[in-house]
């Protein structure tokens, strides 16, 4: 392609995306994160404001928020690299020592590989798995494994399991397969093993009738503790696209949504965790705006949560969360946490949800 077509065609993709919704905007940009790539990114220069940020006669906060919340998470690995290889100090190690509170977790956070932190999420969460009983109300330690697991591309999941074996060297999936015997640890397996279908683009009319009468099936026999395992299997093995037609069939056969049927027929860590499979199958950005919202807002508050959802899916898709938040809440999620938050800890959050949605 010569040079010089590309500035009009760079124009003309901007008069686009000012026409297409929000929404709409992912196939011309390819993602919907607010963080991208610095184009004058250097190594060399980033450590040395960090250098100064930390080394002067006060530690300059608004430094390092700014800079670590406008790179990328593969171009913060390269800084703290940098880091290391300029001073032998960890670049990590050296930033926890210069912060504290929910500062200090966004750090953390921040800086390391988005798959190690995911795992670091998991094991924590793993503490209480063993000795959580199946019939106990939601446990926000459930709930944090069914985010992450049901959240996370086939890639991801592979890198979350390879740094879990590295960092605790032991294998997710065994230690899983040690808890108790429920419905939550089946689903907790199977969503481990990374099986989903990719959608063809045919719909298949049989198929969906299929499905949806085996889990009309399955819940009246839920009673006798027999057939919890196929909502499971069809929940974690069929596509998006096929689930949605699947619970639309399924609502005009029972007269439930598939959202009322998991309440019905499933309880404590195991409805939690298929009430969040559900919520991302139906639609994945309106699941992290509430989710957002209840980390702040919800009867126990979560800055970790809120925290961990802003870093995840601050390079894919939190420009289309923040117009779900703005849709359902009427305010955006910029003014939310403005108002909600505060100090530099509050300057890192909006720096990762980047502007106002008017």
């Amino acid at each position: 392609m010569p040079l010089a077509s590309r500035p009009e065609k760079s124009s003309l993709a901007n008069k686009i995306l000012k026409q297409l919704p929000l929404a709409d905007k992912t196939a011309v940009w390819g993602t919907l994160g607010t963080i991208r790539p610095l184009l004058s990114f250097e190594v060399e220069r980033d450590v040395q404001s960090l250098l100064d940020a930390i080394t002067g006669e006060a530690v300059d906060y608004r430094t390092i928020t700014h800079l670590l919340t406008n790179r990328t998470n593969g171009q913060r690995q390269q800084i703290a690299e940098g880091f290391q290889s300029f001073t032998q100090q960890d670049l990590l190690k050296t930033l926890q020592a210069a912060v504290s509170g929910n500062l200090e977790t966004a750090v953390v956070a921040l800086l390391k590989p988005a798959a190690q932190y995911d795992a670091h999420e998991i094991k924590l969460a793993m503490k209480s798995y063993s000795v959580a009983r199946p019939s106990s109300p939601q446990v926000p330690d459930g709930a944090t494994l069914a985010e992450i697991l049901c959240t996370r591309t086939t890639q991801q999941l592979r890198e979350i399991l390879d740094f879990y074996k590295h960092d605790f060297k032991s294998d997710l999936e065994a230690d899983v397969a040690s808890g108790p015997s429920s419905s939550f640890k089946d689903l907790l397996l199977a969503l481990i093993k990374t099986s989903r279908e990719k959608y063809s683009g045919v719909i298949d009319y049989v198929l969906i009738e299929q499905d949806a009468k085996a889990l009309v099936n399955a819940g009246s026999g839920y009673v006798d503790g027999t057939d919890e395992k196929k909502w499971i299997r069809i929940l974690t093995q069929r596509s998006p696209e096929h689930l949605n037609r699947v619970f639309s069939l399924y609502h005009k056969m029972t007269g439930l949504q598939i959202e009322e049927a998991v309440a019905k027929f499933f309880q404590g860590n195991a409805q939690v965790a298929l009430s969040t499979l559900v919520s991302v199958l139906r639609n994945t950005p309106l699941y992290f705006a509430l989710k957002l919202r209840q980390a702040i807002k919800g009867p126990v508050a979560s800055h970790k949560t809120l925290i961990r959802i802003l870093i995840s899916r601050s390079e894919t898709d939190l420009l289309s969360i923040r117009a779900e938040f703005r849709k359902q809440y009427g305010m955006s999620l910029y003014s939310f946490i403005r108002a909600e938050t505060q100090g530099y800890y509050r300057e890192v959050l909006l720096g990762l949800c980047k502007a106002e949605d008017l």
